[in-house]
């Protein structure tokens, strides 16, 4: 398989499929890998997409519903990512109605990387990263096992829905039945051949921090977000921190300042900085909410900051009245 880059330049943008009801957008979808590399049908939930253009390979497990949520142009995001940076580029795709297709277990899913895996395929590329979020980020960590040596890059995922070991996470009513405990079954077992796995999560998030607490392994960092939320992936291509997170992966130089500087936007996401002045209004903390405040309000008008600030100056002034120490628990 040739990986050599095209000499031409970058390849000319798919088109805009954001509009297109479900199946004529997985019509799209094919036509696209075909003409990119190649389409495949897997079984009628599922199906994959290739890109071949270097010897640098990003892997994405997507659904049509995070796909067309999340993208201006509704292609998948890794794809999105591969063409800008001259990546190759595998996305599994999840295009059924059904939410338990989302985790990807399907046996035409296993028999697919089984047939990878029989073939050397990810053996013909110098660098592999898999990336996932949520069921998406569990795939990731599952079939990462195909790919010895990979980088896998999974945020909120889950470890498994396995009854046995993860009854305390309900949210998912309708995939209870699923088997979990066959091939590719337990997240934070397949990631043991990966040369860095990493997890990403909001530690406030209960169910969140407790499958990231089953993935701790000596192979696997795990980096929690404060204050991103429920749904830290959409925080993160918010604020344009995940594509630089892939860059270091695949340059190999996934490090903690290069996390830490990708996540460094989130200082002036709005979302983020609503999350945290409710921490701190929660905690009595008039002098942090005050300064948070402050700084929100240097750059932009936000009405809950200014009450907030009002209210925090109105408590300081009380407390200094009384003198009155502010409370530095928590």
């Amino acid at each position: 398989m040739d990986h050599t880059p095209d000499t031409n330049g970058p390849r000319p943008p798919f088109g805009d499929i954001s509009d297109l009801p479900r199946h004529e957008w997985l019509e799209a979808i094919e036509d696209i890998g075909e003409e990119a590399g190649y389409f495949e049908p897997l079984g009628a939930d599922h199906c994959v997409i290739f890109l071949d253009d270097s010897p640098r390979l990003l892997v994405t497990f997507e659904s049509y519903e995070s796909i067309t949520e999340r993208s201006d142009d509704g292609l998948p995001l890794g794809l999105s990512f591969a063409q800008k940076n001259g990546w190759s580029h595998l996305a599994i795709i999840a295009h059924a109605s059904d939410p338990a297709s989302h985790w990807f277990r399907a046996p035409n899913i296993y028999g697919y990387f089984d047939r990878l895996v029989d073939d050397g395929f990810f053996e013909d590329f110098d660098q592999v990263t898999f990336y996932g979020a949520g069921a998406s980020g569990y795939a990731a960590c599952a079939y990462s096992v195909a790919a010895p040596s990979a980088t896998v890059i999974a945020i909120a995922p889950q470890a498994t829905l396995d009854a046995r070991l993860a009854s305390w996470d309900t949210r998912f009513a309708n995939t209870r039945r699923m088997d979990f405990s066959t091939r590719y079954g337990f997240a934070p077992d397949m990631v043991d051949a990966a040369d860095t796995a990493l997890v990403l999560y909001d530690p406030h998030i209960d169910v969140d921090a407790m499958h990231a607490a089953l993935f701790n392994r000596t192979h696997t960092r795990l980096r929690p977000l404060r204050n991103f939320g429920a749904d830290p992936e959409f925080e993160m291509l918010e604020m344009n921190a995940i594509e630089p997170i892939l860059v270091a992966a695949m340059d190999g130089a996934l490090t903690e300042q290069a996390i830490t500087r990708a996540l460094r936007k989130r200082r002036d996401h709005a979302g983020h900085q609503r999350r945290l002045l409710a921490e701190v209004t929660a905690k009595d903390r008039p002098v942090l909410t005050a300064r948070l405040c402050e700084y929100v309000l240097r750059t932009r008008d936000g009405w809950r900051f200014k009450k907030a600030l009002k209210a925090a100056q109105t408590a300081i002034a009380s407390r200094q009245a009384d003198k009155e120490p502010e409370n530095s628990a928590g």
